[in-house]
């Protein structure tokens, strides 16, 4: 399924965004969860802060 999201990113208007995946770490249990999500490439870094 990723690599269908990423696809279709390729293509068009597409290309001004980044999919960008963030490991979250929960504070209950200690486990490592994953964010995803779509942002423009202008927004890259302050996605990941």
């Amino acid at each position: 399924m990723a690599k269908k999201v990423v696809a279709s990113l390729q293509k068009g208007e597409g290309k001004n965004f980044a999919k960008v995946i963030k490991a979250v770490r929960s504070e209950k249990t200690g486990a490592y969860t994953f964010k995803e999500e779509i942002v423009p490439l202008d927004g890259v870094k302050a996605a990941l802060k």
